[in-house]
């Protein structure tokens, strides 16, 4: 209020002692100086702090603000981006810090499962980098007014470009939570072209997962194409798969017998469960042979299902061999017509003359 009252009588036309004023002498209003804008507030406070401790570092300071670049009213100087530099160093440190942190101590949350503790672990992150990058800006003091000539077309170009980015990350949090795919589950999924992948998932990150096949290839699917494609889970609700093993036999072969032994050979196999038990069933009469299917059942697909088919196969070949039951292979029989032509090519295969010749 002082201020203002020693502005107004600045402003009022001086006058004699009786209080008359003088029409032909004014006192100027003083001008207002044109203020730049500070983008990086925090830069001119520490520049301030760290110049009332040291005159040396002040001038040094005070070099690199004078290497500014003017852009319209806004002032940016060497300064302003070396502090920048340092906060953005200390809170990225400190975020992944904090990250590494609070992913340990989820691993030792044994009351939660795989999927929850995952689930947890992805929001934490999410969290504590927002939260690193609202402290940076407050730190820094940036005024963001300051921006807005940038801000429609930059926040224009991150939507765009980051579209497919976030609609994986969000992609990946849904799965999550509703636990139709976790790690360690075994899928098959089929692309847009017809090709199927099979495979163990190892883990579930923010743009992909990844996926080990039996050959141990990685493939990383985005999380989008989980949930877009058509995913078979086979340890979503149970782990326990059934196999299918295909046998035929010759049609002069005991089917009993034969049945018989191909439950044997089932069961001889270690990974193949006890219950549900393995069965038999008669699926075809073939060209060349009687079609049977063998239905086993495992609980462990992760460690593969061509293996465990070929076993059975092979103990299936030694017992039908010790059995004395046939395994059949196409057959050809060729019937060649009678007539002038055949016998008289048959003859000139023999060597000996026609008639005609011999005439």
């Amino acid at each position: 209020m002082m201020f203002l009252l020693a502005a107004a009588a600045d402003a009022v036309p001086t006058g004699d002692a009786s209080g008359s004023a003088d029409p032909g002498v004014v006192v100027p209003l003083p001008t207002a100086t044109p203020i730049l804008d500070e983008p990086v507030a925090g830069a001119e406070g520490l520049k301030n702090a760290v110049a009332a401790k040291s005159g040396t570092i002040g001038q040094l300071i005070d070099t690199l603000d004078g290497l500014a670049v003017q852009i319209g009213s806004m002032r940016v100087s060497a300064w302003d981006m070396v502090v920048v530099m340092l906060v953005l160093a200390l809170v990225f440190t400190a975020a992944w810090g904090i990250s590494k942190v609070a992913h340990r101590l989820l691993t030792r949350a044994t009351r939660l499962d795989m999927t929850q503790r995952l689930l947890i672990d992805k929001m934490l992150s999410l969290l504590i980098w927002g939260i690193a990058i609202l402290v940076g800006i407050d730190m820094l003091g940036i005024d963001l007014t300051a921006l807005t000539v940038f801000s429609g077309a930059f926040g224009l170009a991150i939507g765009f470009g980051l579209q497919k980015t976030f609609g994986n990350l969000f992609a990946g949090i849904i799965l999550l939570m509703d636990r139709s795919i976790k790690p360690g589950d075994v899928i098959a999924i089929t692309d847009q072209g017809g090709n199927s992948t099979f495979g163990q998932i190892r883990r579930i990150g923010i743009r992909a997962v990844s996926l080990t096949t039996r050959d141990q290839k990685e493939y990383l699917i985005p999380n989008e194409n989980l949930m877009i494609n058509q995913v078979e889970n086979w340890s979503y609700s149970s782990k326990n798969v059934r196999v299918q093993v295909p046998v035929g036999i010759s049609y002069n072969s005991d089917i009993v017998k034969a049945e018989e032994l191909m439950l044997k050979a089932a069961r001889s196999v270690k990974r193949v469960l006890d219950a549900p038990p393995p069965t038999a069933w008669l699926d075809a009469y073939g060209d060349s042979s009687v079609n049977f299917i063998i239905h086993c059942w495992i609980t462990d697909p992760e460690e593969g299902i061509g293996n465990v088919r070929s076993q059975v196969l092979k103990s299936l070949w030694h017992m039908f061999h010790e059995e004395g039951i046939e395994i059949p292979f196409p057959q050809r029989d060729i019937n060649l017509r009678d007539n002038e032509a055949f016998r008289e090519l048959l003859e000139a295969m023999r060597g000996k003359p026609d008639d005609k010749g011999s005439a």
